[in-house]
C-alpha cells in the first residue's frame, strides 16, 4: 500500500514537471503605453550620487550628471541656463558661503511620462526627490529645511532640467547675518 501511494505521489509530481512551457508571448504591437509608468530605478541612483558628490564638495561630479544646455530653475522664479553656469554657480556657493551641506530622509520616485497630461510638461524621464538638508553657512550660521527637487532626463540620460523648491528666504537671511 505504502508502495502505490509512493509510486502514485511519484508519478503525480514527475507527471506536473513534464507539462510543456507556455510560449512567452509579446505584447500586440498597438498596445499604448499608460500616460505616465514607473521609470528604472537607475535614474534614482544618478540623483542620490550627484547629491552625495555635492554634499562633499564635489561640485564637478555633482554637474557631471547634467546635460551641457540643462535649465536649473528655483521654486522663486530665478534661474540658471547651461552647464557652465551651473557649474559656477555651485562652486562659488560650495566653495565660498557653504561649509557644510548634508541631506538624510530621502525620498526618490522616477516616472516615466509618455504623454503630456496638460502642458507644459516634458514627456520623458522625471526624477522627484525629497529630503531634509542640514547647511552650515561659512558665517557660522545653520539651517535644516526640506527641499523637493525634479529633474528630467534627456535621451542619454543627463539632467537637463531640474525644478527645485525651497524656501529662500531663511537662506538668505542666514546668509545675510553677522556672526
Amino acid at each position: 500500500m505504502k508502495n502505490a501511494l509512493l509510486i502514485l505521489f511519484c508519478s503525480a509530481l514527475l507527471t506536473g514537471c513534464n507539462k510543456p512551457k507556455e510560449e512567452a508571448t509579446e505584447p500586440a504591437a498597438d498596445v499604448k503605453p499608460p500616460p505616465v509608468e514607473f521609470a528604472d530605478p537607475k535614474y534614482a541612483d544618478i540623483g542620490k550620487q550627484a547629491l552625495d558628490k555635492l554634499s562633499a564638495g564635489d561640485v564637478d561630479g555633482f554637474v557631471s550628471a547634467m546635460s551641457e544646455n540643462a535649465v536649473y530653475s528655483w521654486s522663486a522664479g530665478d534661474s540658471l541656463t547651461g552647464k557652465a553656469a551651473i557649474l559656477a554657480y555651485w562652486k562659488d556657493r560650495r566653495g565660498n558661503m557653504i561649509d557644510t551641506l548634508t541631506y538624510v530622509n530621502d525620498i526618490w520616485l522616477s516616472i516615466k511620462i509618455n504623454e503630456s497630461q496638460k502642458g507644459p510638461d516634458l514627456p520623458g524621464v522625471w526624477l522627484l526627490g525629497w529630503w531634509q538638508t542640514s547647511v552650515t553657512y561659512k558665517n557660522g550660521k545653520s539651517l535644516t529645511f526640506w527641499v523637493h527637487t525634479d529633474y528630467h532626463f534627456d535621451s542619454n540620460d543627463k539632467i537637463d532640467r531640474v525644478v527645485q523648491y525651497i524656501d529662500r528666504a531663511p537662506i538668505n537671511a542666514a546668509l545675510a547675518a553677522k556672526k
